[in-house]
């Protein structure tokens, strides 16, 4: 709206106060003669997130390090064969990685960008997660359809859990009673109970469920099937298929935001036939909503916690694409490794690193220090 006469008048004679006011913030002191420089960019003014991303670069045997405030790579750490996937720690202080080439869970201190630890897995490692509580990690071993338990603190294999044919994708339910694993070579989930660290049930879903991702709530769990090009859901403590809905070709990912509004799918397709895109699926209809076009491959998928921000590798063409969500746009793209597959996100901010690559020093298994003994 126009201001009066007597209001331009009072503004031209308050110039100082004005500018004053408008460098502090205070949005309602702008005037149509105010140079936009004063005012902040909408991307600046969305630029609220504090925290890293991390991309294990499976091709590239390297992670790479993202400073989410700027979107701009803090560095690469370099020295894991096959880093197929990764996962922050619960506190955001430490990142376990899988080699897949070497049967190896690495432990990575998030700020030092040192290694804490080595634990073996089994055969060909695909996913890691932590329980709620940080005391323990599961790994998923694709070619001995196991999981590993890890016990944080000691940093030991605690248990081996037979589950269903290449267990691929894994997460656990919120308040941490249930690991629900992603058979993708079957048709099922298998359900683990973590208080005793054993299976279950094996529930029947669909073709090649690759990775599952729960509701805040953990009332409901979903899952990608992507042999069939869409998105599942089951009743938890029903235990048993309660929906899907068709998404784009190949999905892989699948990841829920904060306020259960929406299922993010990352939808990759075929090296020959690549997807670009992701699905945004809104819960309560449980229809597609949205789709946004990201990069060639589209695979892993994390949100940041303030619910805004989605990451997502592009695993053919090395990229990371952020999604705003409420924009339903990609605000930015941002280099990685060869093969960027899984992502995942620390709260804690981001830390300069002494260089833009750094060689990891991974330790032969049994030369890290015992727990307790002092470095």
């Amino acid at each position: 709206m126009k201001r009066p006469v007597i209001g331009r008048v009072i503004v031209l004679l308050l110039a100082a106060t004005i500018v004053l006011s408008a460098c502090s913030g205070n949005a309602n002191q702008s005037t149509a003669s105010q140079p936009t420089a004063i005012q902040p960019m909408a991307s600046q003014l969305e630029a609220d997130v504090i925290g890293t991303v991390w991309v294990a670069n499976e091709e590239g045997n390297s992670i790479t390090v993202i400073d989410a405030a700027t979107n701009q790579v803090l560095t690469t750490l370099t020295g894991i064969e096959g880093a197929h996937n990764l996962q922050v720690a619960p506190d955001g202080k430490t990142v376990w990685a899988v080699s897949g080439h070497d049967s190896l869970a690495i432990m990575i201190d998030a700020v030092t960008y040192e290694v804490d630890g080595v634990v073996p897995t089994g055969s060909m490692p695909a996913h890691i997660v932590l329980s709620p509580d940080g005391k323990k990690a599961y790994v998923t071993n694709g070619a001995e359809n196991t999981v590993t338990v890890i016990d944080v603190e000691t940093k030991m294999s605690i248990a081996t859990i037979p589950v269903g044919e290449y267990p691929h994708g894994l997460r656990p339910s919120p308040d941490g009673r249930w690991m629900f694993v992603a058979n993708a070579k079957s048709t099922t989930l298998s359900v683990i109970d973590t208080q005793s660290d054993t299976l279950v049930a094996d529930i029947e879903v669909g073709e090649s469920p690759v990775q599952v991702g729960f509701s805040p709530d953990g009332q409901v769990v979903y899952f990608s099937l992507n042999a069939e090009n869409a998105l599942g859901k089951v009743d938890v403590a029903k235990g048993s298929l309660v929906g899907k809905v068709s998404v784009g070709g190949g999905p892989i990912q699948v990841f829920v935001t904060p306020d259960n509004k929406y299922i993010l799918v990352a939808n990759q397709g075929t090296q020959d036939n690549p997807s670009t895109s992701v699905s945004i699926v809104d819960v309560a209809t449980f229809t597609v909503v949205a789709t946004i076009e990201t990069g060639k491959g589209a695979h892993g998928v994390v949100i940041d916690p303030s619910g805004r921000y989605a990451y997502i590798t592009n695993i053919f063409e090395n990229t990371v694409s952020v999604i705003d969500i409420e924009q339903r746009s990609v605000i930015a793209t941002i280099p990685s490794g060869s093969a960027p597959n899984g992502i995942s996100f620390s709260t804690v901010p981001a830390v300069s690193a002494p260089s833009t690559r750094i060689q990891l020093e991974i330790p032969e298994v049994g030369q890290m220090d015992m727990p307790g003994m002092t470095p």
